[in-house]
C-alpha cells in the first residue's frame, strides 16, 4: 500500500514538472518572438547609420584648422540625405579659454516619405566632438537637401586664446542659405564645392581634444560627403 501511495505521488510530481517544463518552454518561445519583432520593428523606424555608404565626391574648404585629429566618416542611412543640422557650441566665457564650435550633426530625411517637409522622422549623424556647450536647434532645409558649405574660422592666435572653428553655413538645393549659430570670431573661408549628386550624406570632422593647462580649440575643421 505504501509503495503504491509513493509512486502515485512520483508520477504525479513527474507530470507537474513535465507541465511546468512545457510552460517555461513556450514562454521563452514567446519573449525570442516578440524580441524578434521588436527588433524589426525598431530597425523600420530607425534604420541604421553606415561607416560604409558609397559616396560620389568630398566638400573641403581651405580655411580650416590645423589642430587635433580626424573622427571617423558617419554616412546618413541608405536613401536618406542631410536636410538639416545643429551645432554643439561653448557660449563666450569672457577672458577664459574660449573654444567655440564644438561639433556639427547632420539630420538625414527621405523626401519621398515626407511630403510636407515636417521632417518627424530623421536619423541624426555626426563625427568627432568636442566636450564643451550645448546643442543648438536644428535648422532645416525649406525644400531640397544641405549641398555646399563654408567654414567660419579663427586663425593661429599665438600667444593669444585659439578657438579655430567658429560656425558654418551651408546651402540648400533650392537655393536657400542656412546660418549656423556658432560664435562670431574669425572669418568666413572659401565655400566648398556643391554636391554633384543628390546632396550631402555624410560628415567627418577634425576635433582637438582637451588639452588640460593647455589652450583649447575643440572643433577645427569637417569634410562632408555628397551621395547620388
Amino acid at each position: 500500500m505504501l509503495l503504491s501511495m509513493t509512486c502515485t505521488r512520483f508520477a504525479a510530481i513527474k507530470v507537474r514538472a513535465a507541465a511546468m517544463n512545457h510552460f517555461i518552454s513556450v514562454m521563452f518561445s514567446l519573449l525570442v518572438f516578440t524580441g524578434l519583432q521588436v527588433s524589426v520593428e525598431a530597425g523600420e523606424k530607425r534604420p541604421e547609420r553606415s561607416s560604409n555608404r558609397h559616396y560620389i565626391s568630398e566638400l573641403t574648404v581651405t580655411n580650416g584648422g590645423r589642430w587635433g585629429l580626424w573622427g571617423h566618416r558617419e554616412m546618413c542611412p541608405i536613401g536618406t540625405y542631410a536636410a538639416g543640422f545643429s551645432l554643439k557650441v561653448e557660449d563666450p566665457v569672457g577672458h577664459k579659454d574660449d573654444t567655440a564650435l564644438n561639433g556639427i550633426r547632420l539630420h538625414c530625411v527621405d523626401l519621398s516619405k515626407s511630403l510636407t517637409h515636417s521632417y518627424h522622422n530623421y536619423a541624426s549623424v555626426g563625427s568627432a566632438v568636442g566636450s564643451w556647450g550645448r546643442w543648438t536647434d536644428i535648422k532645416w532645409c525649406p525644400s531640397g537637401f544641405l549641398t555646399a558649405f563654408q567654414l567660419r574660422v579663427e586663425t593661429n592666435q599665438g600667444v593669444g586664446d585659439d578657438t579655430a572653428a567658429n560656425n558654418i553655413r551651408f546651402k540648400c538645393s533650392h537655393g536657400s542659405l542656412l546660418l549656423g549659430d556658432g560664435t562670431h570670431w574669425g572669418d568666413w573661408g572659401d565655400w566648398s564645392h556643391t554636391c554633384e549628386g543628390k546632396g550631402i550624406c555624410g560628415i567627418k570632422t577634425r576635433v582637438e581634444g582637451p588639452q588640460g593647462i593647455g589652450d583649447d580649440t575643440a572643433l577645427n575643421d569637417v569634410r562632408m560627403y555628397c551621395c547620388k
